[in-house]
């Protein structure tokens, strides 16, 4: 690991071998996610209800006197995400493809960031740098952002090729890319802040690009403090908002179903396995392939 990094070139380009290795195995991991199926369910299969709309269904309003502000707060969040979207129990038959976990992944990695990046907030940077234990939690830290963005551009791969801004979902595409660009923002303060020869020599390798685009008069990448703060407040408030909005985007509307499967007949989920919906579903074996 220490040893010096060995580079290929093309004309200009210019990449690490390590790195062509990492790029190499996620265009792997996703043409694999596009392909594999999750194994065939055990039990039947029974509709499910389509993806949510711009508008809510007429029982979703919460009766109340309309001048009170929390019945007013109550009837906007029904609009917003009707009932039995926020957690569905069920949903559509094509997302037993491996391209739909990614999202969840991307989220899974990113409460580890946080988790770490609050531990780390607190103890400050000499605990990093002279305790076992804290350089234990700032290497999860390191490791948890790295798998963060490696999901997260599969994610954001699988997404593009599915067109996942048709169906009225321009918003929750737009959220995503600005999640994506957020995040590439709080990742470089944070190799800023690392407070070691490291972030000194990131810093004055991207002082020049900076100031040539004019941001460097408020944003000094060679003043630390700055930095840190950046990281540990206002870009991860500005991340959290994004992604928030993002969620509440995609329970909405529901996922982006793959090109060619919009059609309402095609909305079949995987029910509860039981006696009962085998029973159902046993004389029906056109039903069964599509659960496959």
């Amino acid at each position: 690991m220490n040893a010096a990094a060995y580079y290929l070139h093309w004309g200009v380009v210019r990449i690490s071998l390590g790195n062509v290795i990492v790029i190499g195995a996620m265009v792997v991991i996703f043409v694999l996610a596009l392909v594999l199926r999750f194994p065939a369910p055990k039990g039947g299969i029974e509709p499910a209800p389509m993806p949510a709309t711009d508008t809510a269904p007429a029982d979703a309003a919460v009766v109340g006197n309309d001048g009170n502000w929390t019945t007013g707060m109550r009837n906007r969040i029904a609009r917003t995400v009707p009932a039995g979207q926020a957690l569905p129990d069920r949903q559509p038959v094509y997302v037993d493809s491996w391209i739909y976990i990614f999202g969840v992944l991307t989220l899974a990695a990113l409460v580890v960031v946080i988790g770490t990046g609050l531990i780390l907030a607190l103890e400050g940077s000499s605990w990093w740098h002279t305790s076992t234990t804290g350089h234990f939690v700032n290497s999860t830290h390191l490791w948890s952002v790295e798998l963060f963005f490696a999901v997260m551009v599969i994610h954001l791969w699988g997404k593009f090729f599915m067109a996942a801004w048709r169906g009225n979902r321009g918003l929750t595409w737009a959220t995503g890319m600005a999640a994506f660009f957020g995040s590439v923002g709080t990742a470089f303060t944070g190799y800023l802040s690392q407070s070691n020869f490291d972030s000194q020599w990131i810093s004055t390798q991207a002082k020049d690009g900076l100031n040539a685009s004019g941001i460097g008069a408020f944003f000094n990448v060679l003043n630390g403090s700055q930095m840190l703060l950046w990281h540990v407040t206002l870009l991860p408030l500005v991340l959290a908002v994004i992604v928030a909005m993002h969620i509440v985007l995609v329970r909405r509307h529901g996922v982006v179903p793959p090109i060619g499967a919009d059609d309402p007949d095609d909305a079949v989920s995987v029910r509860e396995t039981g006696p009962d919906a085998d029973a159902a579903t046993s004389n029906d074996p056109a039903r069964e392939a599509l659960a496959r």
